[in-house]
């Protein structure tokens, strides 16, 4: 976008303007004119910021829409887009949403989180960042999967800290959220169809030119449906080290849903192919979860093991054990959780990590 449409963003969404520069926030969420929360430090807080009128809100989803070059309209009634900021902005307007415009803007950190942070405030254990590297540096396919707002795209930004600087990396997202931090990254973003149904780009089309763009790795922001597919026979056609989120209660559960999107594709294949792609082409699932205190982490590193019987097994290499809840004692609703990270089952992958040099094997 260019720059001198920053203000004329701002303008628009100016009742919402302090959260949007407040760093502490991390989520505006706008039922309506007239309801407004934002997320900070994990939980949600009602805020007495108002949209003049719902004619006022929406017009400033259609300015953000048209910022973008996309069409928020009768005919078009959501919008997913991408602020200046880098934030990521979903809007829904009626008759679809009953409330009137409903706006969600998560916010881009100026600052993405790095390993050594989120090891700092408790997400990951030395040794959680001790496998996630050695799952990394062995080009091990991981998958970080977990709940909304859980943390997924900041643990998956953070493992690419692991990433070698000599390799190539090829970013795939819907919308640009992923920074990072090696020099050799090609960053691409689907495009959505123009007002006559024409020219869109899926993340099915970026990951069929990504296998001939010679990548060392691809990073995909998160799998959503069919493009799960191409994904794994990518990954099964000696694409290793590639990385991806995907939204999903517990690690089994992360392998039934990738299939259950590679099968939205609609071709023919047998459920037990199916799944033997899955099994073979996953090597591990880092799962993420935001606790009762609002506090994100990663709550288990899974290894996933061959099909039994076709069906699924995971094994976990570390786990998240809550010791205790302690709730503050003038507000009940306030709790801080305490627990700490358990080394499970040893790795599958424990002397190849010895024969590389990682330490802790």
């Amino acid at each position: 976008m260019m720059e001198q449409d920053n203000s004329f963003l701002v303008a628009f969404l100016g009742p919402v303007r302090e959260y949007l520069e407040d760093d502490k926030v991390s989520e505006i969420l706008i039922n309506g004119h007239d309801r407004i929360y934002v997320e900070s430090a994990g939980k949600l807080h009602f805020t007495p910021a108002r949209f003049p009128s719902e004619p006022a809100l929406r017009a400033a989803a259609s300015n953000i829409a048209k910022s973008v070059g996309r069409i928020l309209d009768d005919a078009n009634p959501r919008l997913d887009a991408r602020l200046y900021d880098g934030s990521r902005v979903h809007v829904v307007i009626p008759p679809l949403s009953r409330c009137g415009t409903v706006i969600a803007i998560r916010k881009f950190k100026k600052d993405p989180l790095t390993i050594d942070t989120l090891q700092a405030n408790g997400s990951m254990s030395a040794d959680a960042v001790r496998l996630a590297h050695a799952l990394v540096a062995l080009h091990k396919n991981v998958i970080v999967s977990g709940g909304t707002s859980s943390g997924k795209t900041s643990v998956l930004n953070a493992l690419s800290g692991f990433i070698e600087e000599d390799e190539r990396v090829l970013v795939l997202e819907d919308a640009s959220e992923l920074k990072l931090q090696q020099q050799h990254v090609v960053y691409f973003e689907t495009r959505k169809p123009d007002k006559n149904g024409k020219g869109e780009v899926t993340i099915r089309d970026l990951i069929h030119s990504a296998l001939r763009l010679r990548p060392d790795r691809m990073v995909i922001g998160e799998i959503r449906g069919s493009e799960a597919l191409d994904l794994l026979q990518a990954l099964n056609t000696g694409h290793a080290g590639s990385m991806s989120t995907i939204h999903a209660n517990t690690p089994l559960d992360c392998l039934r849903r990738l299939e259950t999107c590679a099968l939205l594709g609609g071709v023919e294949i047998p459920l037990a192919a199916l799944r033997s792609q899955v099994a073979s082409a996953i090597d591990a699932v880092i799962h993420t979860a935001r606790l009762s205190d609002g506090s994100r982490k990663v709550v288990a590193i899974s290894e996933v093991l061959p099909l039994q019987n076709g069906e699924y097994r995971t094994s976990d290499l570390l786990v998240w054990q809550t010791d205790r809840i302690i709730r503050d004692a003038d507000d009940p609703g306030k709790v801080k959780v305490e627990g700490r990270h358990v080394l499970q089952n040893t790795p599958s992958f424990a002397e190849d990590a010895r024969m590389n040099g990682l330490e802790g094997f």
